[in-house]
């Protein structure tokens, strides 16, 4: 009997051990509750997941993604200290700008670095209930090519986090008289209304290693849509940062996805 109890507790020690491992990993057990990450740093390793090979990206293209979604502007291009000024404004309770972030992180850390970004859910009590993505909220943003702003209203339990500036706002106002989220302006060259793709379909029922375990499969409906997206996003940032860096704007699929977005 003290031999089975052993045993036991040796069991019960290793999954505690493996548990413990897989969390500092950044990985999730499917019956992980995501809403318990919520606010939790993203660790580099699992950013470094989110670094889609060129030979993924390349056989995507531009996936799913509806250029419909692509408004483009005839506007006075706008900056920040000299470079391209992408405004993103969200809010951490919106489940299509839970799914619109996975794409937009992507295509972002592909000119330059995040801190700061934390793991996120979607309300509770909406459409796709608490879906995995982040939050830019107090978050950071470093890249020598371009400017990212983001303002995430409010938290997904609907209290105020932040409000736009009378600029924000104005623009805004401006390309979406609705007020309708997600909205990216890039430079005031195009808008982007919505999310480029279903995030009930594409993300529900995974938690964020899942998802992101999927973008490296170039047939997954996972890839098609956030890769896709990201890629068409990556083209957008090419064509106002003056096709920098070469290693990223030269790529054949982001050269083939440029007609889409000027």
């Amino acid at each position: 009997m003290k031999k089975i109890h052993i045993y036991l507790i040796a069991i019960v020690l290793i999954i505690i051990m493996v548990a413990v491992l897989m969390f500092a990993a950044g990985s999730l057990t499917p019956s992980t509750s995501l809403v318990s990450y919520d606010n939790k740093p993203v660790s580099a390793s699992f950013l470094k997941m989110l670094v889609i090979p060129n030979n993924v990206s390349s056989q995507v293209g531009m996936g799913v993604a509806p250029k419909s979604n692509v408004e483009i502007l005839n506007a006075t291009p706008i900056a920040i200290n000299g470079k391209p000024e992408i405004l993103y404004i969200g809010a951490e309770f919106c489940p299509f700008c839970a799914a619109q972030r996975w794409p937009l992180l992507i295509a972002l850390m592909r000119f330059g670095n995040f801190t700061g970004v934390k793991y996120m859910t979607s309300s509770a009590t909406d459409y796709a209930p608490s879906t995995p993505t982040f939050t830019f909220y107090n978050s950071t943003y470093t890249s020598p090519y371009i400017s990212f702003v983001a303002v995430e209203q409010t938290t997904n339990t609907y209290k105020t986090l932040q409000q736009p500036n009378s600029t924000q706002a104005y623009l805004f106002s401006k390309y979406d008289p609705n007020g309708n989220i997600p909205f990216i302006l890039f430079a005031n060259r195009t808008v982007w209304g919505n999310a480029d793709y279903d995030p009930l379909s594409v993300l529900g029922g995974k938690n964020w290693t899942d998802i992101a375990t999927l973008l490296h499969n170039s047939s997954s409906v996972q890839s098609l849509a956030i890769v896709g997206t990201a890629n068409l996003m990556t083209a957008q940032i090419c064509s106002i940062d003056n096709n920098s860096p070469a290693r990223v704007c030269d790529q054949p699929y982001i050269r083939n996805l440029m007609g889409y977005v000027k």
